[in-house]
Formats: C-alpha cells, structure tokens, sequence
C-alpha cells in the first residue's frame, strides 16, 4: 500500500513556543493513548513534528497516511477530547502553514504490517 506522505511548515504565533512544549509533553507522555486513537481513525500511520526557528516557520509535521481525505473526515467527526485539545492549540498557537515540497518517500511500513495486503 503507498501512504501519502504531507509535510506542513507551520508559523507560530509570537511567544507561542512554551504552549507548544507543552502541547507535545502532553501528546507524547500524559495522553498518549488518545492521540494513538484519534491516529487510527484518521488512517494515520506516523506522525512527527520538529521544531525550526526560521523567517518562514518554525514547526515542521510530517504524516504518512492512506488517505488524508479519509483522514479530515474523520476529524471533522471525531469525539474525541484529544481532537479538541488540538484545534485549541492551534488556534492560540499556529499563525499559518505551507505545504513544503516532497522530494522522497521511502518507507517499510507495508512490510512490517503482516496484516495489511501489499
């Protein structure tokens, strides 16, 4: 199967940056379960972001999925509370966003998921 694989830059808002330490203490320790679960939903398979102190952004997120399309219905649906944390953070944190172009894409995601047909 071939994911797409989106990679946002994202601008924050000025002194935005103790929230979004904060927002990914809480994803990645506290309520990492939830997030997980809003992933699934979405057909997310991997999800990281980085920080990056440039004039054009300063958060870079990148995902792999089956279907983003699939993936905004479904968080436009979602009741999950982690879903709302999130539009909340980045409301009062992000100031916009550009699509950065994909160069490469390689990945072993299908091969080590014994359950999905390749």
């Amino acid at each position: 199967m071939r994911y797409e694989t989106p990679c946002m830059k994202i601008q924050l808002k000025p002194n935005g940056l103790e929230r979004v330490r904060e927002w990914a203490t809480t994803l990645n320790q506290s309520r990492r379960v939830e997030p997980l679960a809003t992933l699934r939903d979405e057909t997310v398979v991997f999800e990281a972001a980085f920080l990056d102190h440039t004039a054009e952004g300063d958060l870079i997120d990148v995902m792999k999925a089956e279907s983003f399309e699939k993936a905004r219905e479904a968080a436009v649906t979602s009741m999950h509370e982690i879903d709302r944390y999130h539009k909340e953070f980045k409301r009062d944190t992000w100031n916009g966003r550009k699509q950065l172009e994909l160069l490469l894409d390689l990945d072993r995601i299908g091969k080590l998921a014994p359950d999905k047909v390749q």
